[in-house]
């Protein structure tokens, strides 16, 4: 297992890295002192197992935690050596790997860090956490990399969206927060996207607001259009909307005295034309929409360490999965980006390169064992159409009208067969 702190100083470089955590599941069984299992009540709880998945380049170092029940929330954590107190002035960096082998459908794939207030044992949906990243994939149209930050209470969702790997290999996802309040996320070691926080999130309240005491003068003029004075409405414009139907007659048999007075049916006026109202013209006096005047906002305060994260002290996986067997491997929280790098080329891209052949070499081996499947069920299915074409040639033998020769006796002369196959050929014209 590595180090959960570890500081690399080469020769005369002043730079070190800390790592503030560091995991491997390099351990032949999951560390349960370690590693804690939520016994949050009111949800059905999945285990991990230790599993490399179908596909590896090395299956002790590419064993990672591996989701294992269908249809299970999953909730465990784990504890850095040492409070990040603050992230004052330094980067940020959250690395892991996940691969979803099961063809994952819905369910997360994400990480949290978590205060030091986290019980481990109540870890939930609803906790407390400093930051949440990874995939999260729920049916063809979701499939995205979630980077939400906690701001002063509040639940940050990024703005931008980054769409996650969805296959069955491993992929590495790295975020980066850097103390001049920039960030980046790599997907697989490259770089995926990068801006501004205060860009990307809603940390801030807007500089101005609508004034809310404001109201549109009554001069204001907001009507696009205006009647035309010039339209007059034409003289023969109302009609009745209906009328009397004039191909209507009085029933004969109709009694005024029993019936009262017949009165024709009415039907729709085809020359009606409803309400009349004139033509509209441009207004030359109309002002446009009014809005309310921008005022300074109240509630707008300055930031500039919108980056800073205080008091984190866990890293747990707070899932749910519909369809189970994930493996996350290779956990790495860092201050230093670079060697965040390094370590994803030791690990993560000599794994994906010998994964990424033992799949090839097995979708080739599947490739040409349904081959040869579909030739055996084509010879099969010829033979099969032989024998039918067989069976109807010999049936076609025995049909009605089909000519039956007597049986001729071996100790017969020919002459005598002849004649006997002539007679019963006669015979049998005769008889029809």
């Amino acid at each position: 297992m590595f180090r959960l702190l570890s500081l690399s100083c080469l020769l005369a470089i002043a730079s070190c890295e800390t790592v503030y955590f560091r995991e491997d599941f390099s351990d032949k069984e999951l560390d349960t002192t370690k590693w804690v299992y939520t016994e949050h009540a009111g949800k059905e709880y999945g285990t991990f197992e230790l599993s490399a998945g179908q596909f590896f380049n090395d299956e002790a170092a590419d064993t990672g935690l591996k989701t294992s029940t269908n249809a299970r929330f999953y909730g465990i954590s784990a504890a850095f050596s040492e409070v990040i107190e603050s992230t004052e002035d330094k980067t940020l960096v959250v690395q892991f790997s996940v691969k979803h082998e099961q063809k994952i459908d819905c369910g997360g794939g994400y990480l949290k860090l978590f205060p030091s207030s986290l019980v481990q044992k109540e870890l939930h949906g609803d906790a407390p956490y400093n930051i949440m990243f990874g995939p999260d994939i729920c049916g063809p149209s979701s499939r995205r990399v979630h980077v939400i930050f906690n701001y002063r209470g509040k639940n940050l969702l990024l703005k931008r969206e980054i769409r996650c790997k969805d296959d069955e290999m491993t992929h590495l996802y790295t975020l980066i927060v850097r103390a001049d309040n920039t960030y980046e996320v790599r997907i697989d070691n490259k770089k995926e996207q990068s801006g501004k926080l205060e860009e990307d999130w809603d940390f801030l309240e807007p500089k101005e607001i609508q004034d809310p005491e404001a109201s549109m003068p009554e001069e204001w003029d907001d009507n696009p259009f205006l009647d035309d004075p010039e339209d007059k409405k034409p003289e023969d414009w109302d009609q009745p909307e209906t009328i009397p139907d004039p191909d209507a007659a009085k029933p004969e048999d109709w009694d005024d005295d029993m019936d009262g007075e017949w009165e024709p049916p009415v039907i729709d006026n085809p020359d009606f034309k409803g309400e009349w109202s004139p033509k509209q013209i441009d207004n030359p006096n109309y002002q446009g929409e009014w809005e309310p005047p921008m005022i300074p906002n109240p509630a707008y305060f300055e930031d500039d360490k919108l980056y800073l994260q205080k008091d984190i002290k866990y890293v747990g996986i707070d899932i749910w999965q519909v369809k189970a067997g994930s493996i996350f491997d290779n956990i790495l929280i860092t201050d230093d980006e670079d060697y965040a790098r390094q370590v994803a080329k030791e690990t993560f891209e000599v794994s994906a390169a010998g994964e990424k052949e033992k799949k090839d070499a097995h979708d080739e081996v599947e490739r040409k064992r349904r081959e040869e499947e579909r030739k055996a069920r084509e010879a099969e299915e010829e033979i099969e159409e032989d024998d039918d074409d067989e069976e109807f040639d010999e049936e076609s033998a025995f049909d009605e009208d089909a000519e039956v020769e007597p049986p001729v006796k071996d100790d017969e002369p020919v002459e005598d067969k002849e004649e006997q196959a002539e007679t019963t050929s006669t015979e049998g014209k005769d008889e029809l």
